[in-house]
């Protein structure tokens, strides 16, 4: 089972991630503001299919290169903390603009929001860097893996369900929220800072 420290640490950071405004979330909101929300759970259910593809992945790989290449391991843990600590400072220098989206059409059909959920979770290249990045230090090499993997996939896959439902539901108070002031650069730079603090943590430990 996954360490109730590590899983302490895990929530809040992942939490903070995904909550920021990215594609899918921005999706999530477009969607619930001009479809309703009932209709975008079904792109929800596509991008949750897809997150979890990337994150099985992501960890199948990790789990393997921890295996048969130990030293390799090591080298991933160095690698992976910098460029946590590196999309953490990005996130502290963002602007915070709104992901721009083309209005959508009350009149897709539910396969096509499913598919257009899907292909936005695997489509990003950043979304496969985070994974591989974010979750190799919070996967203990003494342990089985399986049950350290549900538990992981559990809790990303629990908060990405909770953000884009809260996106979808929000519509415009939340759009005017988060456009107003400096509310998305705050909320970069706690997603930010927790990256850093990932980072160190993966460094040294």
């Amino acid at each position: 089972m996954l360490d109730l420290t590590l899983l302490a640490v895990f929530l809040p950071t992942f939490f903070f991630v995904s909550i920021t405004p990215g594609m899918c979330m921005t999706l999530a909101m477009t969607l619930g503001m001009s479809i309703g929300v009932k209709r975008t759970f079904w792109m929800m259910i596509g991008e949750l299919v897809g997150v979890a593809l990337v994150a099985t992945s992501a960890v199948m790989g990790v789990a393997s290169i921890m295996l048969n290449y130990p030293q390799l391991f090591e080298v991933l843990k160095w690698v992976g903390g910098l460029y946590l600590g590196y999309i953490g400072v990005q996130m502290w220098r963002a602007k915070g603009k709104m992901a721009k989206l083309d209005g959508q059409s009350s009149s897709i059909s539910n396969s096509a929001l499913i598919s257009q959920g899907f292909i936005t979770a695997i489509a990003n290249p950043k979304g496969w860097a985070f994974m591989i990045s974010l979750l190799p230090p919070f996967i203990n090499a003494d342990k089985a893996l399986a049950p350290q993997f549900i538990a992981l996939l559990s809790v990303i896959m629990f908060t990405e369900f909770v953000s884009m439902t809260a996106y979808a539901t929000g519509g415009k108070s939340l759009k005017v929220f988060l456009t107003k002031g400096d509310n998305i650069k705050w909320m970069n730079r706690i997603a930010g800072s927790l990256m850093v603090g990932v980072g160190f943590w993966l460094v040294l430990s």
